[in-house]
């Protein structure tokens, strides 16, 4: 009786040690990613108080790119609310039958299948992840800059870099977002939070 309690005892050690580190593998695989947002999200130092990674990623970023870093914090906060693994919501018929996600956009920059793809390809990133923010906010520079150098829109201009980025280039230049109440308030609602992060981090120690 004893020996079928201790063989019993010793596969559940086994099993607890498999499970512990499938975790830590998966962990490991995330690729930078930290999950759910951080607190304080409408205090750009608390924010980055929090997540002093953030910042390196977003100063990275900036210098390579020149997108401002409070664009890109107001940016990533209206398409992800900083959470490393956000997704669409999934779409339903009949109300209740899963049919699949909105869109394939994911990670801290909502970024399609289709567009990180040709990021990926034309800088070679093959390595990067849409949940690790310095390839998030490089994404999003990377997106930024091609913007600018197509439509001229300024980088510093978050309103009309975000329409862009919503919209998708072709969209905003054909207005697309003319028709759309709703964003065009979304994207003034970007601008307020860009210039409100610019003063706080400011003051930022």
């Amino acid at each position: 009786m004893l020996k079928k309690y201790n063989e019993s005892e010793r596969q559940m050690s086994r099993r607890l040690y498999a499970l512990v580190l499938l975790t830590l593998v998966a962990a490991c695989g995330r690729g930078g990613g930290v999950g759910e947002s951080p607190d304080g999200l409408d205090n750009a130092c608390t924010i980055l108080s929090q997540r002093p990674g953030y910042l390196r990623a977003f100063q990275a970023t900036e210098r390579k790119w020149g997108v401002p870093v409070h664009v890109q914090m107001a940016t990533i906060y209206q398409e992800s609310k900083f959470d490393s693994d956000a997704r669409t919501p999934f779409r339903y018929t009949l109300g209740v039958i899963p049919m699949g996600r909105i869109s394939s956009a994911y990670g801290y920059s909502q970024a399609l299948d289709g567009t990180w793809e040709e990021y990926v390809e034309e800088r070679g990133q093959h390595r990067a992840r849409r949940d690790n923010i310095r390839d998030a906010t490089d994404f999003m520079g990377w997106y930024m800059v091609g913007t600018r150098d197509r439509l001229g829109i300024p980088l510093h201009d978050a309103r009309n870099q975000y329409l862009a980025y919503h919209e998708g280039r072709t969209g905003y230049k054909r207005g697309t977002y003319n028709g759309k109440p709703w964003l065009v308030g979304v994207a003034s609602k970007v601008a307020d939070r860009a210039e409100t992060y610019r003063r706080q981090l400011r003051s930022c120690s």
